[in-house]
């Protein structure tokens, strides 16, 4: 089974030559003033979602929700381009019951899908592709199109953005039940991509932050044995000069010593570093 480039008009160029429908942009020939009222406050609730999308759980809640009334869709496949040569970065978000990261797996394992899904965006001059199982295409089946079988979405509409040169920066994959993409679908993708785009660099970004705290040792966690013992001697009361005599160090040395306790425990001073080695539990009072 292969799959095929089909394409669909955005609204308001149906019937218009080939010469305009290429030269025009999707909106201007209808657009907006095609939309009935349902379907604008539908996209204006859409598009307010999407600023609220801070993390993956909001952008699943997002996609998997409200955005399956503009475009439903079994699954969404987003990738970005990661670096030179173009390194693919890829996710995936579905209510089915399957195992989404199966197909987002089998999509970049496939070596035809991806370069065959872009070279054909590409040639559309970067405007949205539908792609249809069970054509002649320069897609190969593989295990990207069985997984699509066994989901019962074997329709895909691909949008995505591109920098300056025409390079693809991220690309966004619906997989459809047949005959649920049309006109509306293919204009309704355009405007909601750039959202998508940023909605889902948002989630990445703070997603990667929340795991480099999550690897961060704890504050105070690298308190030697005998910072420890500085410390206890700080909360005692002890100069540099007793506790040098009692440990049988330098001032020199017990002076070092308590600009490293400082820094690990993010403080100013000896008497904020008492009380936060008291709250870490570092000291017992």
């Amino acid at each position: 089974m292969n799959l095929s480039t089909q394409e669909i008009e955005p609204p308001g160029l149906a019937g218009a030559t080939p010469a305009l429908a290429e030269a025009e942009p999707a909106d201007s020939n209808g657009g907006f003033r095609s939309l009935d009222p349902l379907e604008l406050e539908t996209l204006m609730l859409n598009l307010e979602a999407s600023m609220r999308v801070h993390a993956r759980p909001h952008f699943f809640n997002w996609t998997q929700g409200l955005l399956q009334s503009l475009i439903r869709h079994e699954m969404l496949i987003c990738v970005l381009r990661t670096g030179e040569p173009a390194a693919l970065h890829a996710d995936s978000f579905s209510m089915a019951p399957a195992d989404p990261s199966q197909l987002c797996d089998s999509y970049l394992r496939d070596a035809s899908i991806a370069p065959g899904l872009l070279k054909a965006w590409e040639e559309r001059r970067f405007r949205p592709v539908v792609c249809e199982a069970g054509g002649p295409g320069p897609i190969a089946p593989g295990g990207f199109v069985r997984e699509l079988e066994r989901l019962g979405a074997t329709h895909l509409l691909a949008h995505g953005t591109h920098d300056a040169n025409g390079a693809m920066t991220s690309f966004f994959i619906l997989a459809c039940a047949p005959g649920s993409i049309g006109p509306r679908q293919t204009y309704f993708i355009q405007l909601a991509v750039p959202f998508l785009h940023t909605a889902w660099l948002r989630a990445l970004a703070n997603g990667r932050s929340k795991d480099l705290e999550r690897l961060k040792p704890p504050v105070g966690s690298s308190i030697t044995t005998r910072e420890r013992e500085i410390l206890k001697w700080i909360y005692l009361g002890k100069s540099n000069i007793e506790i040098g005599t009692i440990l049988s160090i330098s001032p020199l040395t017990v002076k070092n010593h308590v600009q490293k306790i400082l820094r690990k425990l993010d403080v100013l001073n000896r008497t904020q570093a008492v009380g936060k080695a008291l709250a870490l539990r570092i000291l017992s009072a």
